[in-house]
């Protein structure tokens, strides 16, 4: 009897022996496995790799576009004063570079742009804290923001040319009634998904009021807040256009919006194709050069970022 105990006590110790093996090997590989995430995400994507995946796709789309745009040309589908041939837009992008006006086209929209934004930036995001945290204020003013952001932009530039007159004030007033909801909303929305239990643990470490709002708050909502900075941008640039297509003046120079209606009221439509390119292309530049890289670095300290 004492043997048979001895025998099972035996292979209970040995099963649990077993049973601990197997949970340091599991536990080994699990860190294996996270070691092997962490090493995956900090490794930095070669550079042949990137321009296949990133650069090469964008580039041969462009390319069908003008093919297709060429045969369209060549198939006779509309009038040339309707349909001009890519070389007649290249055209038009040398005597504009050849008369040096070329740069100051842009510039003059971009200026504005940047400027219009950061001032949104820095009106909407006190704005967007405020009605995020205050439950009166949100009740009060937050279906008026979610209005204002539905309400197209080109419908402030009337009130704002009659307002303000014909000058750069009008130009920034239609960005910052254009861009200042989507921040805020963005900013709303971001500090609407943060955790409750990180809002309790910062009060717990004392963090309140604009302490809190620093170090908890806006990291915890970095996220949507940046979702509603790019939308902020994309408002901006839109109103821009819509307020230097509709209000022209000597006085407030030649923009890209001013440009293209130039080019309708010439009758030049490879006049107004250039107008339409340099607009799309500062919108993909802004984005690329100052949107994705921030998108890229807030989803990379998440460990959210995948390679794609």
């Amino acid at each position: 009897m004492a043997s048979t105990d001895t025998g099972v006590d035996a292979e209970k110790d040995g099963s649990t022996a077993d049973g601990q093996t197997r949970d340091a090997y599991g536990l080994a590989g699990l860190e294996a496995g996270l070691d092997a995430l962490d090493s995956v995400q900090a490794g930095r994507t070669p550079l042949r790799e990137t321009l296949i995946r990133k650069v090469l796709p964008p580039v041969t789309a462009v390319a069908l576009v003008l093919v297709v745009w060429q045969l369209l040309v060549w198939a006779n589908v509309a009038p040339d004063y309707k349909l001009p041939a890519p070389s007649d837009v290249w055209s038009e992008v040398r005597d504009a570079w050849a008369q040096g006006t070329l740069l100051d086209y842009i510039w003059t929209s971009v200026s504005r742009g940047l400027l219009g934004f950061l001032l949104a930036l820095a009106i909407g995001t006190p704005l967007g804290l405020l009605v995020a945290r205050v439950a009166f204020v949100r009740a009060a003013i937050g279906p008026i923001l979610s209005g204002l952001q539905s309400l197209p932009s080109v419908a402030w530039v009337p009130p704002a040319v009659i307002w303000l007159g014909l000058n750069d004030k009008m130009m920034y007033a239609v960005i910052l009634l254009g861009a200042v909801p989507s921040i805020a909303n963005g900013l709303v929305a971001g500090v609407d998904q943060i955790p409750p239990l990180f809002l309790r643990a910062g009060r717990t470490m004392g963090a309140t009021g604009l302490r809190g709002a620093w170090h908890i708050v806006m990291p915890g909502a970095l996220p949507g807040y940046l979702a509603g900075l790019k939308q902020g941008w994309a408002f901006s640039w839109r109103s821009l256009m819509a307020a230097e297509i509709i209000a022209s003046s000597p006085d407030l120079g030649v923009g890209l919006g001013q440009l293209l209606e130039n080019g309708r009221n010439n009758s030049s439509m490879p006049q107004v194709f250039l107008a339409i390119f340099l607009i799309l292309l500062v919108g993909i530049a802004i984005d690329l050069l100052l949107f994705s890289p921030l998108e890229r670095r807030v989803l990379r300290s998440r460990g959210l970022l995948v390679t794609r």
